[in-house]
């Protein structure tokens, strides 16, 4: 029985990051013999076993066979004489095809290390064809490494787009496309993400609401990108400077999707976008089982996003209308992620993206202002039934007053 570590801990090692996770792969033994040793079995399609002590993974040496479309139509062989080589040749990048020895050797029989010098993401063999998820996992490494200045190689992307064109990419499951797509939005880079995919062709089939965004234009006066595509991923840059929060990332993914479907006879303006990409929001949610905490503020940013630039014009019992319409009052919490996702959209445009969004600062100080006032006071005063809501509103409408003084 040999044990190497293998995967990203090797990787990571490599280009001096912290390893977080390490993975193991096991040659020369059998579930019984793991087992035996105090190893705990997961996983169902191939034997997993839990180290009794670390609790970190250690995968018998497979081999994968294609036997049907998609992401399962594969048969494993876990045998005792299937070797580290053959273990490594069915891994998805060269930089992730590395093992370590317990002495410290490594053992990279496709490269690698060659790759990680030149910042390359390439393919280990032609079996890289055999599972649509790797298109994901390609952008999503994309993004994690974009920093350090890493792409992904010309021959890679190839395999890439004839995958979509063969339709593998059509069989991929919805969760594990949600569950890609949500790692990618916890990268410092996101936006390469959805690069790569439109680059091979995969962006249309998976995400169309965000592809036919490029192409589309915009008023120039406010958008001197013009291009809502590179706009939209504009946003979704900046909404990573401002946050790690990943549902306000997604939030400023989806925010436009409504200028996607906008007459061509209306361009470059966008009239009523805004509730077009509610419905759009929702197509894109369900198709993909997204999570109701993601849904819920994308839906709100879609619809609501325009109002806080308009925040100079708003009359006092807007602004309490639309906090109503944000629950705002209940949910304080989701309506400061609300601003931080307009504010990437402001930033997210040609030339504003280190310029103050002070309409955001404008509605923090008058929601403020309107959370001041105590409905408790207004029961004590007498007040009883739709009487009291009516108050309410009345106080915080002329709290708002006085703090724009208009």
């Amino acid at each position: 029985m040999e044990i190497y570590l293998v995967g990203g801990a090797v990787r990571d090692k490599l280009l001096g990051l912290e390893v977080k996770d390490r993975d193991w792969v096991v040659v020369g033994a059998t579930p019984e013999q793991m087992k035996a040793r105090g190893y705990r079995q997961v996983g169902k399609d191939f034997p997993v076993f839990l180290h009794p002590d670390t609790h970190e993974e250690y995968a018998l040496a497979r081999t994968e066979r294609k036997t049907g479309p998609g992401y399962s139509g594969f048969e494993f062989d876990y045998d005792a004489t299937v070797t580290l080589e053959e273990d490594l040749k069915r891994r998805d990048l060269t930089i992730n095809a590395i093992a370590e020895d317990k002495k410290g050797n490594l053992v990279d029989p496709f490269f690698g290390q060659s790759d990680l010098q030149a910042k390359k993401l390439n393919h280990v063999s032609s079996a890289f064809l055999e599972d649509p998820v790797r298109i994901l996992r390609v952008a999503r490494f994309a993004a994690r490494f974009y920093e350090f200045g890493f792409s992904v190689s010309a021959e890679t992307n190839s395999l890439m787009h004839k995958m979509v064109e063969n339709g593998e990419v059509d069989s991929l499951v919805k969760e594990r496309v949600w569950g890609e797509l949500d790692r990618a939005l916890g990268e410092n880079n996101p936006q390469v993400f959805f690069a790569v995919l439109r680059e091979c062709g995969a962006l249309i089939r998976l995400f169309p609401e965000i592809d036919r965004l490029f192409g589309v234009p915009q008023t120039e006066k406010y958008h001197p990108e013009i291009d809502t595509g590179i706009h939209v991923m504009m946003v979704l840059q900046q909404a990573a400077r401002l946050t790690q929060d990943k549902r306000v990332r997604f939030s400023a993914l989806t925010h436009d999707l409504g200028k996607g479907t906008t007459p061509k006879e209306l361009w470059p303006k966008h009239i009523g976008h805004e509730m077009r990409g509610v419905g759009l929001v929702n197509e894109l949610c369900d198709r993909f089982a997204v999570p109701n905490e993601f849904r819920e503020l994308a839906l709100l940013v879609a619809e609501y996003h325009t109002k806080v630039f308009r925040a100079d014009e708003l009359r006092p019992d807007t602004f309490i209308k639309t906090f109503d319409s944000l629950d705002a009052f209940r949910r304080p919490g989701r309506f400061e992620q609300f601003l931080i996702s307009v504010e990437a959209d402001s930033r997210g445009r040609k030339g504003f993206e280190d310029v103050p969004f002070p309409q955001a600062n404008i509605f923090r100080s008058v929601f403020h202002a309107a959370m001041q006032v105590d409905a408790k006071q207004i029961v004590e005063k007498g007040f009883e039934g739709k009487a009291i809501s009516d108050e309410l509103r009345k106080l915080r409408v002329e709290a708002v007053r006085q703090v724009l003084n208009r």
